[in-house]
C-alpha cells in the first residue's frame, strides 16, 4: 500500500464525537482504494484508539470495518453498473477499490447485492 498522505486529522480539543466521526469518514472516502485502510489506520490518523473508535460507530450501528466494506462494496457496484468501465475485468474493480482477497469481495458483494458481481454488472449494464 502506498502510504496514505498526511493530513491534520488529530483530534482536536472539544470536539464533538459526531464532528470526530464526519471528519474520520471524509478521510476513508478519500483513501478506500488502500487496501491497508483499516480501522487501525483509522484510529491512528486520527490520534485516538481503536476502542474510541468503534464507540464513534457505535452512533451508527456498525462497526468501522463493516462500514469500510459497505463503502467499498457500493464504489464496485457503481463502477460494474457503469458501461464506461465495462473492459474491465471485475477483479481489477475489486482490487482498484480496496479489496485484495477477489473470493472475499465475491461473497461480500453477493451478500451485500443478491447476485455475483458479473451477474450484476451484466444485468445493469442489460447484457
Amino acid at each position: 500500500m502506498t502510504s496514505l498522505a498526511p493530513l491534520t486529522t488529530a483530534r482536536r480539543r472539544g470536539e464533538p464525537g459526531e464532528q470526530l466521526l464526519a471528519r474520520i469518514k471524509v478521510f476513508c472516502e478519500a483513501h478506500l482504494q488502500h487496501e491497508g485502510l483499516t480501522p487501525g489506520v483509522m484510529a491512528e490518523q486520527f490520534g485516538i484508539s481503536e476502542r474510541k473508535l468503534y464507540r464513534l460507530f457505535q452512533m451508527e450501528q456498525v462497526s468501522p470495518g463493516r462500514w469500510l466494506r459497505r463503502q467499498r462494496l457500493e464504489r464496485c457496484r457503481r463502477d460494474l453498473a457503469d458501461g464506461r468501465k465495462s473492459g474491465r475485468s471485475v477483479s481489477a474493480i475489486a482490487t482498484a477499490w480496496g479489496f485484495s482477497d477477489v473470493a472475499f469481495f465475491n461473497r461480500s458483494f453477493r451478500a451485500a447485492y443478491g447476485l455475483p458481481p458479473g451477474e450484476w454488472r451484466r444485468r445493469a449494464q442489460g447484457c
